[in-house]
């Protein structure tokens, strides 16, 4: 089953009787019994109703019916998001069961599930989608899954590690700072942080308001695309979810890029933690392969980094600090440490803070549109370095931990942002470019993603741990 990575390649293989729902969910399970202790994706695992699950769509196949978009398909939740088989748990010990257990199924969850994914279980997180890991707590730590020396980046921990693991082939994550990016960089798959509402909120446990964004995490912009258009769209339950109609996403994915002008800035005015030897060839190349593809790429200088980036992060911690105020003043040696640190540290922020800092975000939002009138998408580099230990993450300091890394800067905008590989650092880390375009863009997002892995296998590439295993 190895040579199915994708979850496009697996939805063709199911309508062609290549490979049944049953091979797909066994072969999922299998890599979790062998890899999960080690690298630590899953909080909660369903086997037992995966393979029900598999068993009634192979039934529905040889039954001759319609199949759903994802019927059959593997997929993991972070556990930040309510589904109705196992307890949510957000990675601590705070969150009360019973609010999970009043959700049932997230939204998302109930799209993905009436499309015919089967959920394989839920999967590591930051704390509360924040924070860094914490051996003291009873949880996993989760690991990369190129190097469990490493880190697998947050928050959507499980997610990026699971499917580079290849325990599903599509995940969903959150993003308020950089949650889908980063671990979709660190373990070397793509990861989609669509426009703010685009996809509803309802059923997960919150962050940061008016920065959380739910999204898809696989392997291929293509997967990305098909799961998007399943998940997206609005709903009346969530205040956020705009009334905007959702594109015909893998439509889109024609791989020719002519007439479209992507700005570049390669950020490395800002790789404060530095730059790895093998970052800038590899950025260079991305770069020709969207030429090749027919995009003009032009250089750029995005608007107010350093502003935007502190906007991100005050904001968000002060909207943490709003969810859980009452519970880190009576329940503070619950929370991990790295989490009770850093949203704690928002106690500090006035009213006064919080407000200047939005004044400070919509000046960056109408700045952003300016540089969308002269160019149709802007790529970056998505960090400049890869996975950092997970021996040099700092509790105290969990916000200092990810060096030359820029995803927090694209949250206040609202923006789509796609993360996506471009080849292995000195250290045989994965590294990642990033696709940002206007709001409601993501088709033309994923387009240029999609084009750039048309012409590359970057995506494609499994980690040494896969090969070690199918070794042994």
């Amino acid at each position: 089953m190895t040579e199915i990575r994708t979850v496009t390649e697996a939805a063709a293989a199911l309508r062609s009787g290549k490979t049944s729902a049953a091979e797909l969910v066994d072969y999922a399970i299998d890599q979790a019994d062998a890899l999960d202790a080690e690298v630590g994706v899953f909080i909660t695992r369903y086997p037992e109703s995966a393979r029900e699950a598999a068993a009634a769509v192979d039934a529905k196949i040889a039954r001759g019916e319609e199949l759903g978009p994802l019927e059959g398909i593997p997929i993991g939740i972070k556990d930040i998001i309510a589904e109705s088989q196992g307890p949510t748990t957000a990675q601590s010990l705070v969150l009360d069961p019973a609010w999970g257990e009043s959700v049932g199924d997230a939204v998302l969850v109930q799209r993905l599930k009436a499309a015919g994914g089967i959920v394989m279980g839920k999967l590591t997180t930051m704390e509360f989608a924040i924070g860094s890991p914490d051996p003291s707590k009873p949880f996993p730590v989760p690991a990369n899954a190129w190097d469990t020396e490493r880190w697998a980046g947050g928050s959507s921990s499980g997610s990026g590690s699971g499917v580079a693991a290849e325990m599903f082939l599509g995940a969903i994550g959150t993003d308020t700072g950089g949650s889908i990016r980063i671990p979709a960089a660190y373990n070397g798959i793509t990861g989609l942080k669509p426009t703010f509402g685009r996809v509803p909120k309802s059923g997960i446990a919150p962050l940061g308001y008016t920065l959380d964004h739910p999204g898809p995490m696989a392997r291929s912009a293509a997967d990305c695309a098909l799961m998007l258009s399943v998940i997206a769209g609005h709903d009346a339950s969530d205040p956020y979810a705009a009334r905007v109609d959702v594109d015909d996403y893998v439509s889109a994915l024609t791989g020719d890029l002519t007439g479209v002008t992507i700005g570049v800035d390669d950020l490395d005015r800002f790789a404060s933690g530095g730059i790895d030897p093998e970052q800038p060839a590899l950025f260079a190349n991305a770069l020709r392969l969207l030429e090749d593809a027919g995009a003009t790429v032009v250089p750029v200088e995005v608007p107010m980094y350093p502003e935007m980036t502190a906007v991100d992060l005050l904001v968000m911690l002060t909207e943490a600090l709003g969810y859980h105020n009452r519970d880190l003043r009576s329940r503070w040696d619950d929370y991990g440490l790295g989490t009770r640190m850093v949203i704690a540290s928002a106690d500090v922020v006035t009213g006064a803070d919080y407000v200047q800092a939005q004044r400070v975000r919509r000046v960056g939002q109408a700045k952003m549109s300016e540089l969308f009138e002269r160019v149709d998408l802007v790529v970056t580099p998505t960090g400049h370095l890869g996975a950092p230990r997970l021996d040099s993450l700092n509790g105290m300091k969990p916000l200092s931990d990810p060096s030359s890394l820029h995803t927090p800067y694209w949250n206040p905008f609202g923006i789509p942002v796609l993360a996506q590989p471009i080849g292995l650092s000195s250290e045989g880390t994965p590294l990642s470019l990033s696709v940002a375009g206007p709001s409601w863009s993501e088709a033309l997002v994923l387009k240029a993603a999609d084009a750039l892995q048309q012409r590359s296998t970057f995506h494609l590439d499994r980690s040494p741990i896969l090969e070690v295993l199918e070794a042994v």
